[in-house]
């Protein structure tokens, strides 16, 4: 069978730029193997490919290993943590406003400063990341009296703090509720805080089933 000029081309820079095997090139464009065999038999074979992959996967392993490590130490630490004034709080209002979509994350979003200032405390507390504040705004609010009051709150510089127009800003007509002071976004990107937050999250949870106010 005779195969267009472009198909080769085709399978010749899956060999050259993807680095894929004999197998991987036939699958990937529907040919025989036989085939893919005499197009690329003169270029040179995939192993810069397979090296990346084992090291990729050595990588996901590492780092596996890292956030498996963090959720335990976040279950063995939570008994003493606990105790603690407010912990127990801010693990409540994280089950409720956290951030749940990253393993990579911790932030939280609410236009109530108390609780803003209490979750900025826990998540400043454990991580030596930098912390992000953003604010989610509305078209006719002022955008310097948004930022000096968050500052305040938070103890920063206002210009730390980023301005993000919310999407139905230009639909203002109507509305019979606002954020005073805007939605402010606290977060930082910490893998092994999300992964310890998750140990304090599991084990809260585990004092509900065992408690006796469960129904139980």
């Amino acid at each position: 069978m005779v195969y267009p000029a472009y198909v080769k081309e085709k399978a010749r820079s899956l060999r050259v730029e993807k680095h894929l095997s004999l197998d991987e090139i036939a699958a990937r464009l529907a040919l025989p193997k036989t085939t893919v065999y005499y197009w690329v038999r003169d270029l040179p074979l995939g192993r810069a490919r397979r090296w990346n992959s084992k090291g990729t996967r050595n990588m996901q392993r590492k780092y596996a290993l890292r956030r498996a490590a963090a959720y335990l130490q976040g279950r063995i630490e939570f008994d003493e943590l606990i105790d603690e004034p407010t912990f127990r709080d801010f693990l409540c209002l994280y089950l409720a406003e956290g951030s749940k979509r990253s393993r990579n994350t911790v932030a939280v979003c609410n236009s109530d400063a108390r609780i803003v200032v209490l979750s900025a405390w826990w998540i400043r507390r454990f991580t030596h990341n930098s912390v992000a504040y953003s604010i989610q705004y509305h078209a006719d609010q002022d955008l310097e009296e948004l930022r000096c009051f968050w500052a305040g709150k938070l103890g920063v510089v206002p210009t730390d703090i980023r301005l993000q127009r919310k999407s139905n800003s230009g639909r203002l007509s109507g509305r019979t509720w606002r954020s005073k002071h805007g939605v402010l976004t606290v977060s930082v990107g910490d893998t092994l805080l999300r992964a310890r937050l998750e140990g304090w999250l599991h084990s809260l949870q585990d004092q509900w089933l065992d408690s006796p106010g469960n129904g139980a």
